[in-house]
């Protein structure tokens, strides 16, 4: 056994033996080895896994002897690939330009993106939905200018060609390698019926690996793929392999399942099919393989086809339909096999078997850059697309499985080359609509439409999982793809039989989702198929369509649209027979898809506007127009009916439907093509016979009676108004609608985008959105994409997104330009394209609001009318809609039924009839002669009016009309009164009342000037025209036409009062009626005076109400005929006083009042809604208003009192007025939030810059929170931990920062508020139990209560009186008032409160912030919390003042300041620990002590010396510790002590900061001056003394050697000490100020920046006057209570005694620099992909793992996985660690795969918005648009703001708890 001696030597050896023996000319023996060795080690037998071992057996032997990392790079030095061909899965990001692309599809990877240059084109980044490959360097489907600098050039030139022996063992060893998997996959299969599916996901798992290492194979390159290629398309090694040799048992039955699982797959091996396959070896076989499927099926339809028609009306109900291909598809017996010559094709079969797992997938896509691999692949995946469709419909997981076969296909089939190849040679088309038409037939249902019994048109049934789900979706995007190749398409179009399959599987889609209306009780179950019927007919339907259509756009494709015309008249014919379609639609049905309909519609309209065909040769005969036109009529109809609530019972869903068929994605695949084709039909029909229908469709033909009362067999009366209107503007529309007739491309686009400007601001990816494409669905682009940003200037102006001072984020939005407005803006285009009725009202508001603003006042504008293009040739016909008498009639009655105040007439009524008579004005038909002379009345006996021209009828005058009327009726009353003799005679038609009855003559005397009353019905008319029309066609009549005794179907159910005959005395015309209205609109008795005609110009009338419109109408009849012209004359000449319309009888009159009273209701109900809204509004921007200081919705705390009267509070909760008691303490709303902005500040006023390459850095140390601490712990290691505690303050970072609203209520009131809170069960954004509310008032985010102190508010009178004590008094007193005890208040309830106060206080912060003592809990830390708190409010405050007090007043900050408050409650707190009189620093500021040194253990540390003390801290203890309230004086007193301490630390920081020689200078002038008067208060004279007593200190000064100085290399002049001096006094001053304003409400005036100092010195009465600080000297504010030399000896000796400590930390500590700047975040880069690209790849810092969703902290720049279970710590994910760490638990986070802004607050957290903008001015969020994305910085700064104040919670109003989950 050669194999086993070999399996014995190391691989390396072993390969390298057998390359050797390979390479021989006689390599017999080199085979044998190789194959007994290959048989051992790759066995399929040995066990069920494949072995590992195996594995690394082949990386061996493909290496033949080196490494086999080796290999791989070798190998890659021969890639002569020159495309990229990067496979990737679902979620990767990409990019697609468009500009480049030639297929819609293309796509590029992000490395190729970024190497090429596509500035100023149209591109966008997107996530992967299936997965993709890179097509850089395909020219078929991108342009070259595209491709990136690697693959532009051709690389196969100069790549060196592959030595022969390279590759020659992966030649040999490969084909077993795959022949194995291809075992393994076999053996492995079980059909899912008798195991479970999971077996099959443990096979591949097994095989990963193997899988896995063909994938590494194929990215070695061009040189590694040419060889696979050769081994999976070599079909020989695969005959060889595949069966097995006869004596390998193993395999032969390996090769049985695979012929069994062929079998279960509905496919037959040829071998078994013996003789009949004798042809299956020819080319044919691959042709129809889709068609095996239909194999069984498609035999026994064959006898059928020829008689198809027929063929659907034979099976019974339940059972399926039979496929019918027609008789020219190829020889079935062909068709069920499926045969496997080479590998590629069975692992494509086992990778379909195995529902396509991923890495197979990427295997064979990363294959493709091959061509000859993706030519046989191609063919293949053809060969087996049917079989891929059905286990597509089997599949359980058919979501996953529908991706990754689009992953292929996509590929496969956008290059044209290769789907012209296919088609042509494997039938792809057939193959693709038969399957389209198996997949269907699975799921069809006899139909319901029309004749509910004998129907035999078949539906899908939208309810089955094939349609909900949409599985068919990967099929038909294949379809649609192939469909835009014009090679492909054309072909399509030029196959006759292909065309007639694709008819019928319309006819599938035709008439499904059939709604039938419930009239008695609701529907129980609201069925939502609709979506999936709407998805289906658009993309199964509409969007081949478009395909199509957008080959048919030249002359020479004339044939095509000809062909397919015929096609779609024929089907629909067929289908017309189906449904048992006769002439009336079946009542109560309605289905919105009619996709043969709109087939039709469209390829009309594109043969007429693009190839000049002539339409008349298109269109059928009249009788088949009048069929057409039934069904989109009746939708249109019962759209009105929907909206009329008479479908209500049906529930939502038909609401919905009603939506989706006018929503801007279906539109012009649905309601554009349909009112196309009804504008078609009216223009080639009957016009009167096309009116009479409409009114009769939309069930107002009762309506139209001029007697005041009718019955109304089919609407109740609240629906009869918008019926009517619903005809009338349906008619408006259909006659001025021009879409498809005659407008160009452009001015479409025009039209709508004015549309749906009109109705709303739009942002541009909304505007984008609602223009309906022109949707070839490939193009991905919108019509002309270039003319829509020119189209969009041209009409609308962009209006950058602003911020309100609320903080609601707008986003960039384009709003129509003014000229638009006035010229453009047309309301019947907004009616078409309103999804919901409301923007209708929405778009008139703007025009309204527009009007006012130019200032054309018209109290209520009508919607203006609007000039249409003029009108194709071709449709010239549809003018005569509005040149007919029926029209005519109506017109004229509803004039006068609106003036005589008929029920259910209404202004839009009204407005809809002028403007159908102004468009009949507006389009004159052509042959008449207008001016004829007015005909003589003899002539008109047959009807209503002379003649059909409408100019000519406007002044006909009628007389006398005849009604039937129910004998109730007033005018029946009337003419009982009259009492007049005659006979009237009987009626003779039977039809609905309508204009009056019978046409016969009248019979009786009456006086002479009665020539006839005129009488008319609609339905008679239309019955008749039907009838002529009929006949004409030369149709049996009687079988034809049903007669139908249409009286029994009007009639309502009960017994009406029986209708009587009655003649009414009209005598008006027209426009004696247009008069009339017009006097009864403006109220006026002679509204038109006779000279009125004379000055009109009918262009002023553009714009105004309903009399405007009027006199337009008239003007306009005057203008065009010259007897209208007399007419009018005459008629206001009369100047007749209107007959004042008599309210007709008691009934009618209950009726109208109950309209009016209804109207007015309404009416009433919108006036208070409108009044309540704008208080609510004027409410809430008083209350909100975070930023604005005018407003003051705060009360400034009893500033206004009378002097010694007690502060009164108002409760917002019970609204009762007093002051707060001990009893019944008021309380101050409040927000405690810890905060960490201080300590984020740093020196430089630059913000830091957010790290985005791998060499950038942020270094947290030179924060202020860092510094601050490591003073702290400095101090700690060398002094007593007590007095550190008193040296510093705390609270930087996780301080106490207290704002309130500045509303009050009682304590006990606030709790029972908090109980109802708790029992409300409703979901608040905050949670109760952690005591967090709303203020009752103005709803602000609070979460504690903050007692007010009894009595006066800030302290009044006495406090106040300046004195005129010496210093040395004060400074005794204020001695004595420390010493005295904290008195522990009495029990009370305001005490109780306070403690529960400082309770919140301390839960809000973490203990961490809380602990720095050596010994955590003692009160010396407790101490140092509480006076942080206070020192953290007003640093904050100040920080909010814009870091100085030179703003001055009230800021907006200190209106949600309640310092005063918080003081006293810190206060009474801190009384509770008194300070131990032996260390009070007090004495040491103010006298000299004597040495306490003997007191000392060893072991104790030295107090803190007072120069490195922090003067605000010992401000705010002191002021803090001594009883409140406080003097004046007293705080005076302390503040000017402190001040010479702080003068003094800043002389000795100043002193260090010299140079040694400066030094010496300055102590000498020092020294001169000191014996000056005054020289306490000269600077010279106590610098050079600070200097000389720190020289004392054996190192302060020697340390800092020379070079550290050199920077200050400027020489000190005394201007710039003086500077220095006041830079570094000023923090203390501007808190003192602060606080000062706090308890005493000292105002703070503003000054000048170089005036802060003296102004403050000034206010704090250290000075008398206020100068500019350049003259102002800093050290003449000092005020010395001791002798200032022997103090500042005292206070340099305490830091000289430090002997001890080592001299450099002394040092850093004199030196404070208290200069902080104003806290910023992060610099972020201008464009959002330089964060993107180097972020959304980048792994985490803790976990390794490149996270789902980074996220970056805004304030430190933290990169953080959000949601990751990678770093969750303890159940808390990273981000709220990071937040509780960084910002005391409120964290700033940008998401970057988002792009948005998330912020969370506590237990909290809100999506804050995004500070990237596109270019207009729009978020991405979640960048689903991918456009390029830009920093806003105006909303960056709108944020930082909210950040630095605190405002979080009170302006983002969407707030939610994240569970730490975040």
């Amino acid at each position: 056994m050669m194999a086993a001696s070999l399996l014995r030597r190391d691989k390396r050896s072993t390969a390298a033996h057998l390359k050797a023996d390979l390479q021989r000319a006689d390599n017999s023996s080199g085979l044998r080895q190789l194959r007994e060795l290959l048989d051992t080690v790759l066995d399929p037998e040995r066990g069920s896994d494949p072995d590992p071992e195996g594995l690394d057996w082949c990386k061996w032997l493909l290496a033949g002897g080196d490494a086999f990392d080796e290999f791989c790079r070798t190998v890659r030095s021969y890639d002569n690939a020159t495309l990229c061909g990067l496979v990737w899965t679902a979620n990767f990001v990409a990019y697609r330009c468009r500009t480049c692309g030639i297929s819609p599809c293309m796509s590029l990877c992000a490395e190729c993106f970024n190497n090429s240059d596509h500035t100023g084109h149209d591109f966008n980044m997107f996530r992967s939905q299936a997965g993709g490959a890179c097509d850089c360097g395909d020219g078929n489907v991108m342009k070259e200018s595209g491709f990136c600098s690697r693959h532009r050039l051709k690389t196969g030139e100069n790549v060196p060609s592959v030595p022969w022996d390279l590759l020659l063992m992966s030649e040999m060893v490969l084909p077993r390698f795959i022949i194995t998997i291809i075992q393994y996959l076999r053996d492995g299969y079980t059909e899912p019926e008798s195991a479970a599916d999971r077996d099959l996901q443990k096979v591949l798992q097994q095989l990963e690996p193997h899988i896995s290492f063909l994938e590494e194979l194929t990215k070695m390159g061009g040189a590694m793929r040419t060889v696979l290629t050769k081994i999976l398309t070599n079909q020989q090694t695969f005959k060889d392999l595949s069966m097995g040799q006869e004596e390998n048992v193993f395999a032969k039955r390996n090769y049985e399942k695979y012929l069994s699982a062929l079998k279960s797959s509905g496919l037959v091996s040829v071998e078994e099919k013996g003789a009949g396959g004798a042809g299956a070896g020819t080319a044919t076989d691959t042709s129809a393989g889709a068609l095996s499927l239909l194999g069984a099926t498609a035999a026994a339809s064959l006898e059928d086809s020829s008689k198809e028609e027929d063929q659907d009306g034979l099976q019974g109900v339940g059972q399926r339909k039979r496929v019918k291909l027609s008789s020219s598809t190829k020889d079935p017996s062909i068709m069920d096999t499926l045969k496997h010559k080479c590998f590629l094709e069975e692992l494509l079969f086992w990778t379909i078997k195995y529902e396509f797992p991923q890495k197979m997938v990427t295997f064979l896509l990363n294959m493709l850059p091959d061509q000859d691999y993706k030519i046989t692949f191609t063919k293949t995946f053809v060969q087996h697309y049917a079989f891929i469709m059905k286990t597509l419909m089997k599949s359980h997981e058919s979501d996953t499985m529908s991706n990754r076969i689009v992953h292929i296909s996509v590929q496969l089939f956008s290059n044209e080359e290769l789907a012209r190849h296919v088609t042509e040679e494997c039938h792809l088309l057939d193959i693709m609509v038969t399957v389209l038409l198996y997949m269907m037939e699975s799921c069809l249902i006899k139909s319901e439409l029309q004749d509910e019994e004998n129907n035999r048109h078949v539906v899908v049934n939208c309810g089955e999982a094939l349609l909900k789900n949409n599985t068919y979706w990967p099929l038909v995007s294949d379809f649609i793809n192939i469909l835009s190749h014009q090679s492909v398409a054309k072909r399509f179009l030029e196959d006759r039989s292909l065309l007639l399959l694709w008819m019928s599987f319309v006819s599938y889609f035709q008439g499904m989702n059939l709604n039938k209306r419930e009239l008695n009780e609701h529907v129980e179950f609201e069925s939502q198929t609709y979506y999936a019927a709407f998805a289906a007919e658009l993309e199964a339907c509409a969007q081949p369509m478009w395909g199509l259509l957008t080959h048919c756009k030249v002359k020479e494709t004339q044939d095509y649209t000809k062909t397919v015309v015929r096609y779609c008249l024929e089907t629909l014919q067929m289908w017309f027979d189906a449904i048992g379609f006769l002439d009336e639609p079946a009542l109560n049905q309605l289905t919105f898809h009619l996709p043969l309909h709109r087939y039709y519609a469209m390829f009309l309209s594109k043969g007429v506007k693009c190839q000049g065909l002539d339409l008349d040769s298109l269109l059928p005969d009249q009788e088949m127009l009048m069929k057409i036109m039934v069904h989109p009529l009746q939708i249109q109809a019962s759209l009105s009916e929907i909206h009329s609530n008479m479908w209500v019972r049906n529930g939502l869903q038909i609401k919905g439907q009603a939506m989706t068929y006018v929503q801007s994605h279906f539109c012009n695949s649905m309601i554009d093509p349909d009112i196309y084709l009804l504008q078609v039909c009216a223009s080639r029909l009957d016009p009167d016979y096309f009116i009479s229908s409409v009114f009769e469709r939309f069930k107002v033909v009762d309506l139209l009676t001029m007697a005041s009362q009718h019955q109304n067999a089919v609407l109740d009366s609240e629906q009869e108004r918008p019926m009517l209107e619903g005809a009338l503007t349906f008619l408006v529309i259909l006659s001025s609608l021009r879409i498809h007739l005659g407008m160009s491309d452009d001015e479409i686009l025009r039209a709508e985008m004015v549309s749906q400007l009109c109705m709303n601001d739009r942002t541009h990816s909304s505007l984008l959105d609602l223009i309906p494409e022109n949707p070839n669905p490939k193009s991905g682009v919108v019509p002309g994409s270039c003319s829509f940003e020119e189209m969009l200037s041209a009409v609308a102006d962009f209006k950058a997104p602003v911020f309100e001072p609320g903080g609601s984020m707008q986003q960039g939005m384009y709003t129509p330009k003014a000229e638009v407005w006035e010229k453009e803006f047309d309301p019947i285009m907004v009616i078409l394209r309103t999804v919901y009725r409301r923007d209708v009202q929405s778009a008139m508001d703007r025009y309204t609001a527009f009007l006012k603003q130019s200032g054309v006042n018209t109290g209520n504008p009508w919607p203006p009318y609007k000039e249409r293009t003029p009108l194709h040739p071709c449709y010239r016909g549809l003018v005569r809609l509005l040149h007919c008498k029926t029209l005519h009639i109506v017109i004229f009655t509803l004039l006068y039924k609106i003036w005589m105040d008929h029920q259910n007439m209404s202004e839009h009524v009204l407005c809809m009839v002028l403007y159908l008579i102004e468009l009949g004005l507006d389009n004159q038909v052509q042959d008449d002669k207008v001016e004829e002379e007015p005909c003589i009345e003899e002539h008109c006996h047959d009807s209503w009016f002379p003649g059909t021209s409408l100019l000519s009828n406007l002044h006909h005058v009628i007389n006398f009309v005849r009604v039937r009327v129910p004998e109730t009726a007033p005018e029946v009353e009337r003419k009982r009164e009259r009492e007049r003799e005659r006979e009237t005679p009987p009626s003779t038609s039977s039809e609905s009342a309508t204009f009056g009855q019978s046409s016969r003559r009248l019979t009786g005397n009456w006086r002479e000037n009665l020539r006839e009353a005129q009488v008319f019905s609609l339905v008679a008319e239309r019955r008749r025209k039907f009838q002529e029309i009929i006949n004409r066609s030369n149709h049996e009549a009687s079988q034809a036409v049903r007669p139908k005794s249409s009286s029994s179907r009007w009639l309502p159910p009960g017994s009406p009062p029986q209708l009587v005959t009655e003649i009414l005395e009209i005598r008006e015309s027209m426009l004696s009626l247009l008069v009339k209205l017009h006097q009864k609109l403006s109220a006026k008795q002679n509204s038109l005076s006779l000279s009125w005609l004379a000055e009109v110009d009918p262009a002023h009338h553009a714009h105004g109400d309903g009399l405007t419109a009027i006199e337009r109408i008239l003007a306009k009849a005057a203008a065009r005929s010259r007897h209208s012209k007399r007419c009018l004359q005459e008629i206001c000449g009369k100047v007749c006083p209107p007959v004042p319309p008599k309210k007709n009888s008691p009934g009618d009159k209950k009726s109208m009042d109950k309209e009016e009273r209804r109207q007015r209701a309404r009416e009433r109900q919108q006036k208070l809604l409108a009044e309540f809204a704008s208080r609510q509004k004027s409410f809430m921007e008083t209350a909100m208003d975070v930023e604005s200081p005018e407003t003051d919705a705060v009360m400034d705390v009893g500033s206004a009192e009378p002097l010694d009267s007690e502060v009164l509070y108002d409760c917002v909760i019970c609204g009762q007025s007093g002051p707060s008691t001990e009893d019944r303490p008021t309380g101050l709303v409040v927000l405690l939030q810890a905060s960490s902005v201080l300590g984020h500040r740093c020196r430089s006023d630059t913000p830091k810059r957010l790290p985005t390459t791998d060499e950038e850095r942020i270094y947290p140390e030179d924060t202020c929170g860092a510094t601050h601490d490591v003073r702290l712990s400095l101090m700690q290691r060398y002094f007593k931990d007590s007095s550190c505690l008193q040296s510093v303050s705390v609270g930087w970072d996780g301080g106490v920062y207290v704002q309130t609203c500045g509303h009050t209520l009682h304590i006990d009131c606030h709790k029972s508020y908090m109980e109802s809170l708790r029992n409300d069960q409703v979901l608040q954004g905050f949670s109760v139990d952690k005591g967090e509310f709303t203020c009752p008032l103005c709803r602000q985010f609070a979460n504690s209560v903050l007692p007010c102190r009894p009595g006066r508010g800030i302290e009044t009178g006495a406090w106040h009186t300046p004195s005129n004590k010496s210093l040395s008094t004060l400074v005794k007193e204020v001695e004595d008032l420390q010493e005295q005890l904290g008195i522990f208040p009495a029990e009370s309830n305001l005490s109780k409160e306070m403690e529960s106060v400082i309770k919140d206080i301390k839960n809000t912060t973490q203990k961490k912030y809380m602990d720095y003592g050596k010994n955590p809990g003692s009160p010396d830390n407790d101490f140092l919390f509480m006076y942080s708190v206070a020192r953290t409010n007003l640093e904050l405050e100040l920080v909010h003042r814009g870091g100085d007090l030179c703003s001055g007043g009230a800021s907006a900050a200190a209106k949600r300041s309640c310092l005063n408050q918080l003081f006293h409650v810190l206060a009474m707190h801190m009384r509770l620990y008194s300070i131990d009189s032996a260390y009070n620093p007090w004495t040491r500021l103010t006298q000299t002590t004597h040495s306490r040194e003997p007191e000392f253990c060893d072991d104790e540390r030295p107090e803190v010396p007072m120069l490195f003390r922090d003067v605000p801290s010992l401000l705010i203890i002191f002021i803090l510790t001594m009883p409140q309230p406080l003097r004046k004086e007293h705080f005076t007193c302390v503040v000017k002590v402190l001040y010479s301490l702080q003068f003094t630390q800043a002389l000795a920081a100043l002193s260090i900061r010299f140079s040694r020689e400066e030094r010496l200078a300055w102590s000498n002038t020092g020294a001169a001056k000191k014996n000056m008067p005054n020289s306490d208060k000269s600077w010279e004279s106590l610098l050079g003394h600070v200097i000389s007593e720190l020289t004392k200190a054996k190192d302060v000064y020697d340390t800092n050697s020379e070079e550290a100085f050199v920077l200050s290399s400027s020489v000190w002049s005394p201007q710039s000490i003086e500077f220095t001096l006041q830079q570094l006094c000023l923090p203390f001053l501007r808190l003192s100020c602060l606080l000062q304003h706090h308890l005493y409400g000292d105002s703070l005036p503003g000054c000048l920046v170089d005036e802060e100092f003296s102004l403050l010195t000034a206010c704090l009465s250290l000075t008398s006057s206020v100068q500019s600080s350049g003259s102002m000297s800093s050290a003449a504010c000092l005020d010395w209570n001791f002798n200032a030399f022997d103090l500042i000896n005292q206070w340099c000796s305490e830091v000289v005694a430090l002997s001890s400590t080592p001299s450099q930390q002394s040092v850093s500590l004199l030196v404070q620099d208290p200069q902080w700047a104003a806290p910023r975040l992060l610099h972020l880069p201008d464009n959002y992909n330089t964060i993107f690209q180097f972020y959304h790849r980048k792994s985490c810092t803790s976990c390794g793992k490149t996270p789902k969703d980074p996220a970056l902290c805004l304030v430190c720049g933290a990169f953080v996985c959000l949601k990751g279970h990678c770093c969750k710590q303890q159940g808390v994910c990273e981000c709220v660690l990071h937040s509780q760490h960084c910002g005391a638990a409120t964290g700033i986070f940008l998401l970057v795969n988002a792009s948005v802004i998330i912020i969370i607050r506590g237990h909290r957290f809100c999506l804050w918005g995004s500070v990237y903008l596109d270019a207009h001015g729009e978020e991405d969020r979640d960048l689903r648009r991918g456009k390029p994305l830009y920093l806003c910085e105006e909303r960056y700064r709108v944020l930082e703001q909210q950040w630095v104040s605190h405002t979080f919670d009170h302006i983002n109003k969407r707030w939610g708890p994240h569970y730490n989950g975040l």
